[in-house]
Order: structure tokens, then C-alpha cells, then sequence
């Protein structure tokens, strides 16, 4: 539209009768409305702001993307408080457009692809025939890559996990066989002890306890990382998963009552048979339930809840320790990444792993400074498809996906 489009239509109005006037009124609000129902249909979030930053217009999917309830109540609002944490001086030019890629942590995490673009209308020159061009508007277009980041990592990962697969096999080898050896000569030390005087024989077999427990240690780390980065078949069988639950449990439960935490419980007793492979699915239990108890330090409530819908049978972890914070959130799958000063950091990505290879997902949700929760989601029955929901209308889909609750 040009510059002086109203103007004109302005100096016409005294020579246009009523009903005229009104036919091009109603005619503007139709295009206008025309226009809004077009942008509201997009994908792509849509904002328009005036210079100074105020939005002027916000349709349904940008007002999704960052948890407006209502788009009209945004009008005239700074785009700085729907865009909390970032600046938006620095996110605009007045002479080029901008393109920044952007975290979201609420209402869903999510990952923007941000394009800023000034926009201009052509305006005369007082008592001149030129035209310039005047900044009067910028339009902000709202590109979900959340997948696009997702994938992107994912094959990042498969690679890293494929370097770590050949390490492994090297560790093992180098590493096994000398630990082999040694179990060996232990074993031969202590037959030669039975003909040692008992003074000796006590302070050497101190010694030979010390060295078996070293070389188990050892082994038991080679083991925990093979099990972490080697692709293994699981044995399915079925079976009822509050069993597991209550197995996984009982197991760990001198560690939890010494650590003076409270277990409760909230099984389906309706939950339908699944198949897994019990071990598996035991360790990812025991490797959730170690996580929340060593986060909870001393004391603490661990809240285990089990239920289903027609597709999954699903269990989740609470805990009632110091949460996870978002910087930490993207990285809770990384090999070796831990918060904790003992821990491996291989824990959730055996988790994860297994979980994956069960068909199911795996969902964890942090609120800073009150706690964590896991939760697995384990298919069931003999489904092949399914149509999947409107993702666009839930306030949070299956899949795995992190929250920061901490607003």
C-alpha cells in the first residue's frame, strides 16, 4: 500500500456519499480480517511490531510458541515481555533483516529459528516529487526447529556413540585381559598363603581383599560401559511392569531406608502386560531410582506412579531433590555428563538406550529446587499404527522432550 494511499481516499470522503463510506470501511475491516485469518492459519509464528517494539499484531501460532492466551490482550504490549530474557534491540537492525536461533523454556522447550525484517513505506518529500523510504514496522517470522536441532544431535550422537564402540572394544581388550591375569595370580598367592605362618598369612590376605575388590571395581566400570554404547537384542517376555517396579525397588531398599528417604507408591492395578526384556528394563529402574535418591542426598520423598492409555504403559520417578537447571537440561544425555562429584554420566544414556530399544520414550521434567521427574513409556499390545494426536493443541505430547517448570 502506498504512502498516501488513505491520504487520497481521505481528501475523497467529502465528495463520497455515506453509504459510500461505509462500503470502503466494511471493505477494509473484511480484508483485514481476511488477511488475519491467513497469518493465523500459518505454521509459522507471525509478529509485527512498531519501531519503538510494541506488537501491533501476533497470530495464533507465535502466541502458542510463547504461551499468550489470548493474541488481542498482546496488542501494544513491548515484545520484550513475551520474549522474557532476551533483548530486543539486539534482535532487530533498521537496515537489514536478522535471523537468530533462539531457546525456549516456556511454556514447552522448544528451539526458534528468529527472522526479523524492517519494514518500509515509501514517503514524499515535503514540496519535492521524491520518494523515500521510511522504517515504520518490523515483522518477526517464528520458525519451530526443534526437530531440526533434535536430529541434528541425534546423528552427532550416533557418531559419537560409534567412536565410543570402537574405544570400548580397545578398553576391553587392553584393560580385560590384564585384569584377567592378575585375578589369576591373586588366586595363586592365596593357595601359596595356606602354607604361611597365620601372622603373615592375616596381614597378606588384608592386602589380597584390597586387590580383589580394586580389580572387580574395575571390571565393573569396563562392563557398565559396554552396556552403556553396545548395541544389544532384548529378550522380550511378558510381564507385569509393577512387578519390576516392586522388584527394582525391594532391591535397592537398604540403600534408600540408610539414606532415611520415603518410597510411596501409586500402581495401575489394571496395567495390561508388556513385553520386555526384565533385566533391561530392571537396570533402567535401578539407574532412575539410584538418581533420585543420590539427588535427595538424606531424607526425601521418592514417588513411583505407574498407569496407561490405548498405547503405552508408562511409570514415572519423583523426586524431591534440587531439580536440574535449564543450562544442564539439554545435556542430562551426554556421555560422562554429571552433577555429581562420584557419578559416571553414563547412568540416563543406558536408560535412554534402553527405553529405545523397547519402542517406548522417555520423558524427564526438572522444576529447580523441588525436584525431577522420569517418566517411561512403554508400548503395548498388538497396535502396528496409530493416528497420532493434534500435537498443535496438547499442552505437552509424549516424546522425549525436557521442561523447566520453574515459572
Amino acid at each position: 500500500m502506498k504512502a498516501g494511499f488513505l491520504d487520497k481516499l481521505i481528501e475523497r470522503i467529502r465528495r463520497i456519499q455515506p453509504e459510500e463510506v461505509q462500503n470502503y470501511l466494511a471493505r477494509l475491516a473484511h480484508e483485514k480480517g481476511f488477511l488475519e485469518r491467513i497469518f493465523d492459519a500459518l505454521q509459522e509464528g507471525v509478529i509485527v511490531t512498531d519501531t519503538q517494539g510494541k506488537i501491533e499484531f501476533i497470530n495464533a501460532s507465535a502466541a502458542q510458541l510463547f504461551g499468550v492466551p489470548d493474541p488481542d490482550d498482546a496488542a501494544g504490549e513491548p515484545i520484550d515481555d513475551i520474549l522474557r530474557g532476551l533483548s530486543w534491540n539486539s534482535l532487530r537492525s533498521s537496515e537489514s533483516t536478522v535471523s537468530r536461533d533462539i531457546e525456549v523454556f516456556y511454556p514447552q522447550h522448544r528451539f526458534l529459528n528468529f527472522y526479523v525484517a524492517p519494514l518500509y513505506l515509501d514517503k514524499p518529500v515535503p514540496g519535492s516529487t521524491t520518494m523515500i523510504q521510511d522504517l515504520f514496522a518490523f515483522a518477526v517470522i517464528l520458525r519451530d526447529i526443534t526437530e531440526d536441532r533434535r536430529t541434528a544431535e541425534r546423528t552427532i550422537e550416533s557418531e559419537k556413540l560409534s567412536a565410543l564402540t570402537m574405544l570400548a572394544a580397545g578398553v576391553a581388550h587392553e584393560i580385560g585381559n590384564p585384569l584377567n591375569s592378575l585375578n589369576i595370580h591373586l588366586q595363586l598367592i592365596e593357595r601359596r598363603l595356606g602354607k604361611a605362618p597365620p601372622a603373615i598369612r592375616e596381614a597378606i590376605e588384608d592386602s589380597l581383599t584390597v586387590a580383589r575388590a580394586e580389580i572387580q571395581r574395575l571390571d565393573s566400570i569396563i562392563h557398565q560401559f559396554l552396556r552403556a554404547i553396545r548395541p544389544t537384542t532384548p529378550a522380550f517376555e511378558p510381564y507385569q511392569l509393577n512387578d519390576l517396579i516392586e522388584e527394582s525397588a525391594t532391591f535397592l531398599r537398604p540403600e534408600i531406608e540408610d539414606r532415611d528417604i520415603l518410597v510411596e507408591t501409586d500402581l495401575d492395578p489394571g496395567l495390561p502386560i508388556v513385553e520386555v526384556d526384565r533385566d533391561q528394563m530392571k537396570q533402567a529402574f535401578y539407574n532412575i531410582i539410584k538418581n533420585a535418591f543420590q539427588a535427595m542426598k538424606t531424607g526425601g520423598i521418592l514417588y513411583i506412579k505407574s498407569w496407561h492409555d490405548d498405547t503405552y504403559v508408562s511409570v514415572s520417578f519423583s523426586d524431591t531433590g534440587g531439580g536440574i537447571s535449564s543450562q544442564d537440561m539439554s545435556k542430562v544425555f551426554r556421555p560422562y555428563f554429571t552433577t555429581k562429584s562420584s557419578g559416571s554420566g553414563l547412568g540416563l544414556l543406558i536408560v535412554r538406550r534402553i527405553v529405545r530399544e523397547h519402542g517406548g520414550e522417555i520423558e524427564i521434567e526438572s522444576n529447580e529446587g523441588k525436584g525431577v521427574r522420569v517418566s517411561l513409556h512403554l508400548p503395548h499390545g498388538d497396535k502396528r499404527t496409530r493416528l497420532l494426536q493434534d500435537r498443535r493443541h496438547e499442552p505437552e505430547a509424549h516424546g522425549e522432550r525436557w521442561s523447566e517448570s520453574n515459572k
